[in-house]
């Protein structure tokens, strides 16, 4: 029996997917909560399991194509007899992939405001990943009908006809035997069509293309039924319109050839919309302290001695992380945040220690939680766990939430300064840059000292001047001297 696995959603209230990467393949086999695929939201890289035991028969979406939620991304032969009630197997078939009716107006998602879904509208999914409601819609199936069977064409040199066409009555000679099918007409007898893709009416030839792609070979004068795709079940893709429009007589040279568009979405998107979001809500104002960071990284290069740190990675991010701990509980206000519906100023009495992160697919701040509590090699085997997780894109949307203030390490990439924007919901964010040899005056003479630019910005709607500028001068001073947090710990 051949089963259809349709995109769940993952519990996020999101509505499409990209797939990432498949670890199966058609004729590998399958067990029962076996990973099968990874997927991209707006928020994270999301593993998914199969939820029976047989044989891949198809993959029914690529990698990099983004799917609607409630669309079939992977078919299994599970060996199951299909039940005999009578019907056909192609009724069979259809009931199988209907996908419940769109909400009734006023219907939310579940997790979202209001109330939930009505019952009859809410999609079962995976274990784990809640339910949604019915958000896509299978187009009805062509039926053939008299008007729709090909006729055989006239025996007419001066003219051809389309398969499916109808042809007048012959007036002359008998009708020559019909032309083989072609196999785009042979994918259109086998109901075999990719979700998204679209079928003209009967005067023309079946094309598989979404919207975007004939809104583009329209745009290009490009004739989708001229086109051989490349796509999944030959599917015509963006490239092969683009290569058609540059094989044309007299074409113009593409301008893409010279430039390179990338799609905005996932991680990338996400991020993006939040930052606008804060750039232009929060009143940002950056102060900047150069330090004489030498004492810092003398305790650095001792802490790597100690067995407490034998098993973790020490770096001077580890001691700035604990500065910024001690002077959050020195100045609690610089650890709040806005709540512009109620007009409070929430202060918060733990930390979530947030750390930006660069990875492939964009930036991400997941957060130690309440790291004000941590030892320092507690903290330290939470930093390395939080990047190492960062860097292979595994970092989950709940390690995301719920951060109070953010450190970016931006002297891993050579930098010296900045002025970072305030991760959403927080009031300050420090920026670190690289230290570096500088000449430095200590105690009326030039000598040569490890150097570093901390930056630091704040809302200035809940930090004035003065606070930002207190918590900064205690963090430099924790870095010039680290046994000033055992003072003032």
């Amino acid at each position: 029996m051949r089963r259809e696995f349709k995109l769940p959603d993952v519990g996020e209230g999101l509505t499409e997917a990209e797939i990432v990467r498949w670890h199966v393949q058609p004729g590998d086999e399958v067990k029962v909560n076996q990973i099968v695929v990874e997927i991209e939201t707006a928020k994270s890289i999301v593993e998914l399991p199969i939820p029976w035991h047989g044989v891949v028969a198809d993959l029914l979406a690529a990698e990099g194509e983004t799917v609607e939620v409630g669309l079939p991304i992977i078919a299994v032969e599970t060996g199951e007899p299909a039940p005999d009630t009578g019907v056909t197997e192609e009724r069979r078939a259809l009931a199988e992939d209907l996908v419940p009716p769109p909400p009734a107006e006023g219907a939310v998602e579940p997790g979202a405001h209001g109330s939930p879904a009505p019952k009859e509208q809410r999609q079962a999914v995976l274990v784990g990943y809640g339910v949604r409601t019915g958000a896509t819609k299978r187009r009805p199936r062509k039926t053939r009908t008299p008007a729709t069977i090909p006729a055989p064409p006239v025996a007419n040199p001066d003219r051809t006809e389309l398969p499916g066409a109808t042809a007048p009555a012959p007036t002359s000679p008998p009708p020559a035997p019909p032309p083989p099918p072609s196999p785009r007409a042979g994918a259109e007898s086998r109901g075999t069509a990719e979700p998204g893709a679209t079928t003209t009416d009967v005067s023309r030839t079946t094309v598989l293309a979404k919207p975007p792609v004939r809104k583009l070979a329209k745009d290009l004068g490009v004739d989708l039924a001229a086109i051989t795709g490349t796509g999944p079940q030959g599917s015509i893709t963006r490239e092969d319109v683009h290569a058609a429009a540059q094989e044309a007589p007299g074409a113009p040279r593409p301008v893409q050839q010279l430039e390179e568009r990338i799609p905005v979405k996932g991680v990338r998107k996400m991020t993006a919309q939040a930052m606008v979001g804060s750039a232009f809500t929060a009143p940002h104002v950056t102060e900047f302290l150069q330090v004489d960071a030498t004492k810092t990284m003398e305790a650095v290069q001792r802490l790597r001695t100690l067995p407490e740190f034998a098993e973790v990675k020490v770096s001077p991010l580890l001691l700035v992380a604990k500065a910024v701990l001690t002077a959050a509980k020195r100045h609690p206000m610089i650890n709040s945040a806005w709540d512009e519906a109620a007009q409070e100023i929430i202060v918060k009495h733990y930390v979530n220690l947030g750390i930006a992160a660069a990875t492939p697919r964009g930036l991400v701040v997941p957060n130690i939680k309440n790291a004000h509590q941590l030892s320092l090699p507690d903290l330290a085997t939470q930093l390395g766990q939080l990047t190492e997780t960062a860097r292979a894109g595994r970092t989950q949307p709940p390690e995301m939430a719920g951060g109070t203030i953010t450190i970016t390490n931006v002297g891993v990439f050579g930098v010296d300064a900045g002025t970072p924007i305030l991760n959403p919901g927080e009031t300050a964010i420090l920026a670190f840059g690289q230290i570096r040899d500088q000449p430095w005056v200590v105690d009326g003479q030039l000598a040569v000292r490890k150097v570093t630019t901390l930056s630091l910005s704040f809302d200035h709607r809940v930090v004035d001047g003065e606070l930002g500028s207190l918590f900064l001068r205690d963090v430099g001073a924790m870095l010039e001297d680290p046994l000033r947090v055992l003072a003032w710990t």
